[in-house]
């Protein structure tokens, strides 16, 4: 840890890699031979244009994602991108958009897409309070239908989709919050979307990731903002995009791609991560009890609870009066929550686990 730094297991802005803040605050003044900051470039200037596109060759590198699939930079969030989607592929269809409602998240995009035409609902985890995701045995087939929406992990209850769905329609995904932790088959895909505030830059830039062929759906009318033709054929630049935020997203890029040596090995960092938290919980003797089903459990974020609700409010004041930052869990479900994003350290990990075990040994 850099002295003075403490352990943020934030869900967002989550942690950022050592490296890159280092990097960046050596160029926050002064881009290498620019005489200026990336703060004070135009966003039309040949500096920032390369900026974007080596972005954008860093995510292909990192995806394998192929030359007829469009790579966005976004304002909105994911949250934006709950409407836009139902706008663009729903509206004036005629035909059904199905979505996989997992979480808090699921939840809140096809309370968007019903405005927008015959949203249901193709597996709801509502009446178990969220704790799981489904099966591959519990979905059913799908054969036509305008899409099929998934949130690949949600966040709030610390639940992961663990295998990648295909179906006989398109399929979208909403992947905020593990893009770019493991490696996924992109071409499962129609169109892919992340808020980078988790695994990939500071806040104000959303990834969208679409098929040409789905630009075709797209129904005339509506407003140029909302329109993905619209931004594929501005390259991102119908409106000035986040241009910090995208230069940082670049380094984080290429922080996985030369630093940790791509998703493969990322993902196993995390799972790493990820199991010595669980082990935690599952050998605590239900000190600790564990929201998710073990099968359902996410790599980013951990969510457990302790049934003394005096001695949760007592491990969030320990634990932050001795450097492990943002524990508490969702302020719409409660319990206690550790994100690991990618730029959280196994040292990190290492000391809220050390951490736990002794706080169980003291109150348990």
């Amino acid at each position: 840890m850099t002295k003075n730094r403490v352990h943020n297991f934030s869900a967002g802005p989550g942690a950022l890699p050592i490296p890159v803040l280092v990097r960046a605050k050596q160029e926050l003044i002064e881009l290498p031979h620019k005489g200026m900051s990336v703060l004070e470039i135009s966003h039309r200037s040949d500096t920032f244009n390369e900026i974007i596109q080596t972005t954008k060759n860093n995510l292909r590198s990192l995806l394998d994602i192929p030359d007829n699939y469009h790579i966005l930079f976004l304002s909105g969030g994911a949250s934006l991108q709950f409407s836009m989607v139902p706008m663009n592929f729903l509206r004036n269809s005629g035909e059904i958009a199905y979505y996989m409602v997992g979480g808090t998240w699921g939840e809140k995009a096809i309370e968007q897409a019903v405005r927008e035409g015959d949203a249901r609902r193709l597996w709801d985890g509502t009446s178990e309070r969220f704790s799981r995701m489904p099966s591959f045995n519990e979905i059913k087939p799908i054969s036509s239908g305008a899409y099929v929406h998934i949130t690949s992990n949600e966040t709030i209850q610390g639940i992961q989709l663990q295998w990648e769905p295909t179906f006989g329609v398109p399929l979208i995904c909403d992947m905020s919050s593990d893009f770019l932790s493991r490696s996924v088959s992109v071409t499962n895909y129609c169109l892919m979307y992340a808020g980078v505030q988790k695994n990939v830059g500071p806040a104000g830039v959303t990834v969208v990731i679409i098929r040409e062929d789905m630009l075709e759906r797209i129904p005339d009318g509506l407003h140029s903002m909302l329109d993905y033709r619209v931004h594929v054929s501005k390259d991102s630049g119908y409106n000035t995009p986040p241009v910090f935020s995208i230069y940082m997203a670049n380094l984080v890029t290429q922080w996985l791609l030369e630093d940790v040596g791509g998703l493969a090995k990322m993902d196993s960092i995390n799972q790493e991560k990820a199991n010595l938290l669980y082990s935690t919980i599952d050998e605590s003797s239900g000190f600790y009890i564990g929201h998710s089903h073990k099968e359902s459990r996410s790599i980013m974020n951990v969510t457990w609870r302790i049934e003394d609700q005096t001695l949760e409010k007592k491990f969030v004041k320990e634990a932050y009066d001795g450097g492990l930052h943002n524990l508490k869990g969702h302020r719409s479900v409660g319990g206690l929550r550790a994100s690991i994003y990618n730029a959280v350290t196994l040292e990190s990990v290492q000391a809220l686990q050390d951490f736990m075990i002794d706080f169980q040994y003291r109150w348990g």
